[in-house]
């Protein structure tokens, strides 16, 4: 069974996929023509935002009730929010590229709290049982 730690491990790292993917593909493309298509390729920013949709959702319904999972749902949610307007709402194409950064930088973030809840013996949301073993 997978355990929270590690959803909140595969989550940033998707996250941090994310950033790569806007940030330094984009640059690779104008230095090497043949990764334009890549770069800027819709299915991969479609692809990557439903994964996070998905990520994000497993490690909400997996916290238990509390004043931590409602600070890491805020900051989820937002940065999901962002993303998928990003990748689905074509009006907003001309600033889909700081809207995608926003959003994984968020999204980032929500998981890197709930990992960091983890570790905190005070935190009743993420119990520090839950990721041992």
């Amino acid at each position: 069974m997978v355990n929270n730690r590690q959803i909140d491990i595969m989550a940033i790292s998707a996250s941090g996929l994310c950033l790569l993917h806007c940030l330094a593909l984009p640059f690779l493309a104008s230095l090497l023509p043949l990764l334009t298509g890549i770069a800027d390729n819709e299915w991969i920013h479609k692809f990557f935002v439903i994964v996070a949709l998905f990520a994000t959702g497993f490690a909400l319904l997996r916290s238990k009730p509390g004043r931590d999972r409602v600070i890491f749902a805020a900051l989820a949610t937002v940065g999901a929010a962002l993303l998928f307007a990003s990748a689905y709402i074509h009006a907003l194409h001309d600033i889909e590229r700081p809207l995608t950064i926003v959003g994984a930088l968020l999204l980032a973030s929500a998981h890197l709290f709930r990992w960091r809840c983890h570790t905190s013996p005070h935190s009743k949301s993420f119990p520090l049982d839950d990721h041992i073993g």
